[in-house]
């Protein structure tokens, strides 16, 4: 391997990029125009579903014939119900966006009865007042006064543009890596651009480095750009270290690049590339907590969205951002990060053909 035939292809790959304006600019108008639009909208009362915490009770989903509740509250429409063992971790996935509010069930005491409730709500929920204002009506059968206590969150309130900002950035990431690099690299293989360089001494090994070193390095300056312009409008509030942020980041970006790289080594056909990536990167983004939490989904969901890199990327970018995590702490989730790199990479360059 030369490092010098590497730079050549990567400083190829930059000014071609650069050159295309229309491209350029969508990657730096796409994230912010998302960004602009939710922090206008995340206040909107106009919702279908909300995800109500009990504690305590058993992990997982409740069904509404199972719920601890009064009739009124299981007959709500658009109301789902997760149970936690301790209001601890219900009080974690509240601050967090996961649940809209959390209710602990006969919080008078087991002498009271279980009629009994007291619920947190987040304010800086765009869900939070709707859950609050259909848990107290479908309580209000019960008695007058209402048997319904609203207590204080204890500790800061991760504001929802603070906790969507980063999924948008992720979005971006993955729809610029994979079609970045897959589908730009099939429609060299097509016009002939590989065959020509198929005559040069450089390898299949080399010339993926190179193509995905050049698409990490125009992810990050996007990156920075769009966050340095969101950050003065918005105020993002960082918990964690800029420096984290950034490996996290660049260990993602890496991800989603070496798995453009393996839908690049074959295929010559420009439409079936363009299936292919709409195939991945659609449930990827659905799946992987950028616009809502899968907090409450069947297990089998939870297990697929385990295999996207965007979902550790996601969940390592917003431990940092908004809990003040370490890279210590989000060890795990970088380590597959770093694993998937290197398994695609190597796929792509043992699958990888300069005409086929």
């Amino acid at each position: 391997m030369r490092l010098r035939r590497i730079m050549v292809m990567f400083t190829a790959r930059n000014r071609e990029f650069f050159r295309d304006r229309a491209a350029f600019g969508w990657n730096f108008f796409f994230p912010f125009l998302l960004v602009v639009g939710f922090a206008i909208m995340f206040g909107s009362d106009r919702h279908q579903s909300f995800k109500i915490g009990l504690f305590p009770q058993p992990a997982g989903p409740i069904a509404a014939e199972d719920l601890p509740m009064p009739p009124g509250v299981q007959e709500t429409r658009y109301l789902s119900f997760i149970g936690f063992s301790d209001q601890a971790s219900g009080m974690m996935r509240l601050q967090h966006h996961k649940i809209d509010l959390l209710v602990e069930v006969g919080a008078a005491g087991e002498a009271a009865g279980p009629a009994n409730y007291r619920y947190w709500v987040s304010d800086t929920s765009p869900k939070g007042y709707i859950a609050e204002r259909l848990l107290r009506e479908g309580l209000r059968a019960e008695g007058d006064p209402l048997p319904v206590e609203r207590a204080p969150i204890q500790g800061y309130q991760v504001p929802y543009i603070d906790w969507l900002f980063p999924g948008i950035l992720a979005m971006n990431m993955m729809f610029s890596a994979l079609y970045g690099v897959g589908f730009v690299v099939v429609r060299y293989r097509k016009n002939g651009v590989l065959k020509r360089l198929k005559a040069t001494p450089l390898s299949p090994f080399e010339y993926l480095t190179a193509q995905m070193l050049s698409r990490l390095f125009l992810l990050m300056f996007s990156l920075v750009i769009v966050w340095i312009c969101c950050a003065v409008i918005f105020r993002f509030r960082v918990v964690g270290s800029y420096l984290d942020l950034l490996v996290a980041f660049l260990l993602g970006g890496a991800s989603l690049t070496a798995m453009g790289l393996v839908l690049a080594a074959r295929g010559t056909s420009e439409e079936f590339t363009n299936g292919v990536l709409n195939f991945l990167s659609w449930p990827m983004m659905f799946l992987s907590e950028v616009w809502f939490s899968l907090e409450g989904a069947p297990e089998w969901v939870r297990q697929v969205a385990a295999c996207f890199p965007l979902t550790h990327l996601l969940s390592a970018v917003r431990e940092i951002m908004n809990e003040g995590a370490t890279l210590t702490a989000v060890a795990p989730q970088l380590a597959i990060l770093t694993l998937m790199t290197v398994v695609f990479l190597t796929i792509g360059a043992l699958r990888f053909s300069w005409t086929r």
